[in-house]
């Protein structure tokens, strides 16, 4: 996979992510790009798309508290950049799929399923019974992207298929809004639900955060 186009998503990335936090335009740098988030746990991010020893480690000794380093390369190979101060997260995965209209279909029998918008963000809610959280995920819309994000489904809710409800329905909601690519960073455990639904895994992902003070 070429430089060019694994940096071109990962700017797809990030412009979706940050209309889905509430975070800042990013900054242009010449590794990738810096984003202001505002959360205690994280200030602000740097994004490198095509991460350079050099780059990390200048970054890695220079960065207040609280910076995340969001690196699309192995976690083995840009871990022994950073120092002992840096704490080495969850591994990611870069995915896209071309969208295309998608039907969720109905929920399981008892479960309630609740979509809108605000701001560019689409949101999905599925309740169970009860009233319960059973499963949520939302997405950030930046002109024709969307970017899937916190797609989350409760523990006692596995295996029941809410995880691709929800995401069906962020993708039909994306298209009928005028995006027709996404883009997401998946975990490991959402790796799978992800590329069952047809998306493509096109880079690894480090995250290292340095702790807060």
């Amino acid at each position: 996979m070429s430089e060019e186009r694994i940096t071109g998503w990962v700017k797809q990335w990030v412009d979706g992510w940050i209309v889905s936090r509430g975070a800042a335009d990013p900054f242009d740098e010449p590794w990738g790009w810096t984003v202001a988030v505002g959360a205690s746990k994280e200030v602000a991010r740097h994004v490198l798309p095509v991460p350079a020893e050099a780059d990390v480690r200048e970054l890695a000794a220079t960065a207040p508290p609280a910076t995340w380093l969001k690196l699309f390369a192995p976690d083995e190979v840009v871990r022994p950049w950073a120092g002992d101060e840096w704490d080495l997260d969850i591994a990611g995965f870069l995915m896209t799929l071309p969208l295309a209209p998608a039907s969720p279909g109905p929920p399981p029998a008892g479960y309630t399923v609740t979509t809108w918008s605000r701001g560019g963000v689409v949101k999905v809610l599925v309740r169970a019974g009860d009233g319960r959280l059973a499963a949520r995920g939302q997405a950030g819309l930046a002109g024709p992207v969307a970017v899937p994000d916190q797609i989350e489904t409760a523990p006692d809710q596995r295996r029941r298929g809410l995880g691709a409800l929800v995401m069906r329905t962020l993708q039909n909601a994306a298209w009928e809004a005028g995006a027709r690519d996404g883009v997401l960073v998946g975990t490991p455990d959402g790796k799978a639900l992800y590329e069952a639904l047809g998306w493509t895994v096109r880079s690894p992902m480090a995250s290292l955060s340095r702790r807060a003070d």
